[in-house]
C-alpha cells in the first residue's frame, strides 16, 4: 500500500517546496483500494484549486472515468492497455 502527505498538511508541505524553489504544478492522489475513490477525488480537486495548481494526477484503470469527472489531467491506466500483472 502506498502513502503520501496527509491532506491536512499539504499547505505546509507546498510552502516548504516553494521555499526550496521547486516547481510544483499539481498533486497526485492514490485512494485506498477498498474505499470509494470519489470521496478522495473530490477532496483532491478542491485542494488543487485552493493551491492554484494546474495538474491533477488521479485515477487508475478501475476508476479513471470517475477521476475525469473530478478534473483529472493525468491518469494511470496501464492494466487497461497492457493487461493485469501476474
Amino acid at each position: 500500500q502506498k502513502s503520501g502527505i496527509d491532506s491536512k498538511k499539504s499547505f505546509d508541505f507546498y510552502k516548504i517546496c516553494k521555499e526550496m524553489d521547486l516547481n510544483i504544478i499539481g498533486i497526485m492522489c492514490l485512494p485506498p483500494e477498498n474505499q470509494d475513490s470519489n470521496i478522495f477525488f473530490s477532496e483532491m480537486k478542491n485542494l488543487n484549486k485552493k493551491l492554484d495548481l494546474t495538474e491533477l494526477s488521479m485515477g487508475m484503470s478501475n476508476d479513471y472515468l470517475n477521476a475525469i469527472e473530478y478534473s483529472a489531467t493525468y491518469l494511470r491506466i496501464g492494466s487497461k492497455i497492457f493487461g493485469s500483472r501476474n
